[in-house]
């Protein structure tokens, strides 16, 4: 009998906690054009077995990506990690270009959504937001020279890693990157 190999496949889904299900389903679905793909909701969880009632939603992200969320109304009001800067966790979504990018801001200005950025990350382009529930979302477009600096981080990625690991300084091998964004700070 032969073993598999271990190799992930990609992401099924990723889930996160919402206040509302219904607004969450509606808000995706306007300013990001999520379509809703299917519900479940029971009143024990199927993992634990634990009686608490949920409803789980599930939005297609494009590519066979799926963004998923639990309302959990037996539960205390979600918050977020506090110990956590509220920049750090998000869920970044890809757009094909930046008239699309741009697209999108105006898109999502004029549903009255407050939209940060464009920031130049030099090898992506982002603009950063919130869902109703607290959740910081990104939308990122590659830079037309995206591959070639790709390849210029791949060659300084471990010394990175290394010196960040034993100095927690940051290392300066990539310090390129946001040189222009953050020019004038």
């Amino acid at each position: 009998m032969s073993i598999p190999e271990l190799k992930l496949g990609g992401v099924h889904h990723v889930a996160y906690r919402c206040k509302n299900a219904k607004t969450t389903v509606e808000w995706y679905g306007k300013h990001l054009k999520m379509d809703f793909m299917l519900a479940i909701a029971e009143d024990k969880v199927p993992s634990t077995h634990e009686p608490d009632p949920y409803m789980h939603l599930f939005l297609d992200a494009g590519n066979g990506n799926v963004l998923a969320f639990f309302e959990l109304p037996t539960m205390p009001e979600m918050s977020r990690d506090l110990n956590t800067p509220i920049w750090t966790q998000h869920l970044a979504f890809k757009v094909k270009d930046r008239a699309t990018l741009i697209a999108y801001k105006e898109h999502l200005e004029a549903g009255g959504v407050e939209v940060l950025g464009v920031t130049d990350h030099s090898i992506f382009h982002s603009i950063y937001f919130f869902d109703p529930s607290g959740h910081r979302l990104e939308l990122a477009c590659p830079d037309p020279k995206e591959q070639e600096m790709l390849k210029k981080l791949d060659a300084v990625k471990w010394e990175m890693l290394e010196e960040w690991d034993k100095t927690k300084k940051a290392p300066k091998h990539a310090e390129w990157m946001h040189k222009k964004e953050l020019a004038n700070t």
